[in-house]
């Protein structure tokens, strides 16, 4: 979990979705929520396909930077 302490990241992009096909997309880009407790026992929080936020090991996932617009369309309200 070292990784995403270092970073002040939003977002994270799934590299694997073993056992959590229906929820996750490899090569998606997800949202973090952040959660020292999930951090504890190497779990990252993140909004998936069902639109709620789950739990998942942090090895599914690599955390991203990306430019303001980026951030700006992907936290912009539907509608």
């Amino acid at each position: 979990m070292a990784r995403y302490a270092r970073l002040r990241t939003e977002f994270v992009v799934c590299i694997n979705n073993e056992g959590y096909k229906a929820s996750l997309e490899v090569g998606k880009i997800y949202r973090l929520v952040p959660d020292a407790h999930a951090a504890e026992h190497r779990m990252v929080r993140i909004v998936d396909e069902s639109g709620e936020d789950y739990l998942y090991p942090t090895d599914y996932f690599v955390p991203v930077e990306l430019p303001q617009a980026a951030v700006e369309a992907l936290t912009r309200s539907p509608g």
